[in-house]
C-alpha cells in the first residue's frame, strides 16, 4: 500500500476552507459543516527536494553574515535599499499572488500588475500562478492533506520543510482540480510563469547585487550578502511565519474551529498581516483584517494607493454586521469589541453563558 493509504481516498476528500465570497454556505460567510473532523495529517514518505534545500540552507547560513555586514560595512545606501527591498517583496508578494490572484478581492489594471509582477519576482518565491494555484488549494482543504503547507504536521514543516520535500499526492490532485481558468487567462501572469527560470534569477540575486555596486560603489561581498541574501532571509521567514506560527499560536476570535490565528506579535512583524483568523473566516477581504483601526496594513495601504488613481478597482470587503455575527457566533471570546463583557453583550447573554474551569 503506498504511505499515504491511511488518510482520505482524493475522490472522498471535503473541503475544509472558503476561498470566494461564492463558497460561503452560511449567512455570515462560513462552511455549514464541522471541519474539526477533517484535520489529517497521514503518514507518508518525504521525497527530498535536494536543490531546494541547499539553495533554503545557502541562504540560512549566510544570513548572519549578511546582518553582522550591514551593521559593520554596509553604506547607508545600501542598508535603505535593503529595508526598502524586504518591504517591497513582502507587499507585492502579498498583493498580488495573495489577495489579487489568489482571493480576487480586487482587481488590477496592466500597469499595476506589471509592478506587482515585477516586484514578486525579486522575492525567490514561486511564480505568481503557482503560488496562487496553491494558496486556492491551501484554503479549500486547509489542515488536510491536500493543503500544501499542512500545519497538522508541525511547525517546521509548514515554515519551511514543505518547500524541500515534493508535494503530497492529494496536494497534486487538488491542484489539477482547483478552477484556475482565470490565471491562465491573463498574459502577464503566465509570461511570468513561462520565462520564470529567467526572471526570478536574475531579479532576486544578480540585480539586486549589482545595482548597490554600481549606483553608490558598493563592494561585492557586502552587496551579495546584505542587498540579496539578508535581504531574501528576512523577507522569506516573513511570510513562511503566516504559514507556521500563524497557524498555531494566538487567538481566534472569528472562529475558534480553525487553526489560522491572530498573533499580535505577528501584526507588527508582518507589518499588519498578522490577522491570520481573519483572512481565513473572510478571506475575499482586500484589507485582510476588519475596518478602522484594525485595518493597520502595509499592504492595505499600497492597494488603496492605486486605487485611488484607478488602478486598482473593485475592493472587496466585509460589513461590519457579518463580522459581528460571525464573531458571536464561532469566535473563542478574544475579540476587543464583541467578546466576553462588551458593553453591547446583554444581561441576558451573561447569565445563560456556561463557565467551565
Amino acid at each position: 500500500m503506498p504511505p499515504y493509504s491511511q488518510t482520505k481516498s482524493i475522490e472522498k476528500w471535503e473541503t475544509t476552507g472558503v476561498l470566494f465570497e461564492k463558497d460561503a454556505e452560511t449567512i455570515d460567510g462560513r462552511l455549514n459543516k464541522d471541519i474539526t473532523k477533517l484535520k489529517t495529517a497521514g503518514k507518508r514518505k518525504y521525497d527530498y527536494i535536494w536543490l531546494n534545500i541547499f539553495l533554503l540552507s545557502y541562504i540560512y547560513a549566510l544570513s548572519g553574515y549578511g546582518l553582522w555586514l550591514f551593521f559593520t560595512a554596509a553604506k547607508w545606501q545600501t542598508m535603505i535599499f535593503t529595508v526598502f527591498g524586504v518591504i517591497a517583496n513582502y507587499v507585492a508578494s502579498l498583493a498580488g499572488p495573495h489577495r489579487l490572484y489568489s482571493h480576487r478581492s480586487f482587481k488590477a489594471n496592466v500597469p499595476l500588475q506589471f509592478i506587482i509582477l515585477l516586484l514578486h519576482s525579486t522575492a525567490f518565491q514561486d511564480s505568481a500562478f503557482d503560488w496562487a494555484r496553491d494558496h486556492r488549494v491551501h484554503h479549500k482543504y486547509t489542515e488536510t492533506d491536500a493543503d500544501p503547507y499542512n500545519s497538522q504536521r508541525g511547525w517546521f514543516f509548514s515554515h519551511v520543510g514543505w518547500l524541500c520535500t515534493k508535494k503530497h499526492p492529494e496536494v497534486l490532485a487538488k491542484g489539477k482540480e482547483i478552477d484556475v481558468s482565470d490565471l491562465t487567462s491573463n498574459a502577464l501572469l503566465m509570461f511570468q510563469k513561462k520565462h520564470f527560470s529567467i526572471i526570478m534569477p536574475t531579479f532576486a540575486y544578480v540585480l539586486p547585487t549589482l545595482m548597490p555596486m554600481y549606483f553608490w560603489n558598493e563592494g561585492l561581498n557586502v552587496s551579495f550578502h546584505v542587498a540579496t541574501i539578508l535581504r531574501l532571509f528576512l523577507e522569506l521567514n516573513f511570510t513562511f511565519l503566516i504559514n507556521s506560527s500563524a497557524h498555531i499560536y494566538g487567538n481566534r476570535p472569528y472562529d475558534k474551529t480553525i487553526n489560522p490565528t491572530n498573533e499580535p506579535i505577528l501584526m507588527w512583524l508582518h507589518l499588519g498581516e498578522g490577522y491570520h483568523n481573519y483572512h481565513h473566516t473572510f478571506p475575499w477581504d482586500y484589507k485582510n483584517a476588519e475596518q478602522g483601526k484594525y485595518a493597520y496594513d502595509f499592504t492595505t495601504y499600497f492597494i488603496k494607493l492605486f486605487s485611488h488613481i484607478g488602478w486598482a478597482t473593485d475592493l472587496k470587503t466585509v460589513s461590519t454586521d457579518m463580522v459581528r455575527k460571525r464573531v458571536k457566533r464561532t469566535g473563542d471570546g478574544t475579540h476587543p469589541i464583541w467578546g466576553w463583557g462588551d458593553k453591547d453583550q446583554t444581561n441576558e447573554d451573561r447569565k445563560e453563558a456556561v463557565i467551565v474551569n
